[in-house]
């Protein structure tokens, strides 16, 4: 399986798990079907959006850990 890292874009992220949509969601990453955020790097959309990118990519790292 292909990893999720802070430079994988949003829409890879998505189609390696969908299922961390509401984790985005809950960051604030509301707008994460918008045709821009799908090509932004998950540490971009964290810039845009005023989160902190670490502490995001724990959560994501994290919850895929509990999957396997």
């Amino acid at each position: 399986m292909r990893r999720i890292t802070k430079d994988t874009t949003i829409g890879d992220a998505l189609k390696i798990e969908p299922s961390i949509i509401p984790i985005l969601m809950g960051a604030g990453m509301h707008c994460i079907g918008c045709p821009s955020s799908i090509g932004e790097t998950i540490e971009e959309a964290a810039e845009v959006h005023g989160i902190d990118c670490d502490d995001l990519m724990e959560e994501i790292t994290t919850y895929l850990a509990s999957l396997s």
